[in-house]
């Protein structure tokens, strides 16, 4: 077992340009990549609604996942009533938003708690491609506009005023509060991503898109939340995620585990 265990983390320190600096930081990540391999392979044989594979975080605890990629839960809007308006519209069976051609790519926030940031700016980016698909359905002559990267950067480093705290964590509603404070928010390409806490560089020439509202559905309210994906647009959500979502590879991701201290991940 630990002979084949020891040629799959050749593998994948390998596929991931993993660098050790000892023998000891060998050994200690071949240990942990072990423990995790046990884990996706018995996950995997119970037949869930998920699987489990081998990624780039097979050599970290939990611990080092949750202090590094996972945001504890805060005193947020999301606790609060709502302002989505439920109207008796017959709901859709199904609603992919990847049909419409406007989901991005998956961004990678490296060692930096700043998923928010992402989860925000994926909804403020699709809501901007929304608005192109429908110019470009009424012209039907006019190409498609690409859809725009925005800022993550931006937030990690100014939003500390509106009580968001960079790569220590944050929240999208107060995101939303900047920014339209703030009159805009920089493109990705004139104000990049660097993964870490940053200082304000800001410049109003290079506003690529302005908020004037947003809407917040009540924690808890599965109807408000099914009419804002079918009608609406791509929602942004946190949820409670347990060890085995550190390796997830595909499928629906459930789980009943809910911690005292409960870590969350935004997308």
């Amino acid at each position: 077992m630990q002979s084949r265990h020891a040629l799959s983390f050749a593998c994948f320190a390998c596929h991931h340009d993993k660098r050790y600096h000892s023998i000891d930081e060998i050994r200690n990540g071949f240990q942990i990549f072990s423990d995790n391999l046990k884990l996706i392979r018995s996950t995997n044989r119970r037949s869930l609604t998920y699987m489990l594979g081998v990624n780039h975080f097979a050599d970290w605890t939990w611990e080092e996942f949750t202090r590094h990629k996972l945001g504890a839960p805060q005193n947020c809007s999301a606790t609060l009533k709502g302002n989505h308006r439920l109207t008796d519209v017959v709901l859709p069976d199904e609603k992919d938003w990847r049909k419409e051609g406007i989901v991005s790519q998956v961004k990678d926030q490296g060692n930096c708690r700043s998923s928010w940031t992402f989860r925000l700016l994926f909804e403020v980016e699709k809501l901007f491609g929304m608005t192109q698909l429908v110019h470009w359905r009424q012209l039907t002559r006019r190409p498609l506009g690409k859809n725009i990267s925005l800022s993550e950067q931006q937030l990690v480093d100014c939003v500390g005023a509106f009580n968001n705290f960079g790569c220590n964590d944050g929240l999208p509603s107060k995101a939303f509060e900047y920014i339209k404070y703030n009159g805009g928010l920089d493109t990705e390409e004139a104000y990049p991503y660097t993964g870490k806490d940053g200082v304000y560089k800001f410049a109003a020439k290079n506003v690529a898109i302005q908020v004037i509202d947003s809407i917040n559905i009540t924690l808890g309210a599965e109807d408000e939340l099914k009419q804002a994906v079918a009608f609406v647009r791509p929602v942004s959500v946190a949820f409670e995620v347990s060890k085995d979502f550190q390796f997830y590879n595909n499928g629906v991701y459930t789980n009943t585990i809910c911690g005292s201290m409960p870590m969350l991940f935004s997308f």
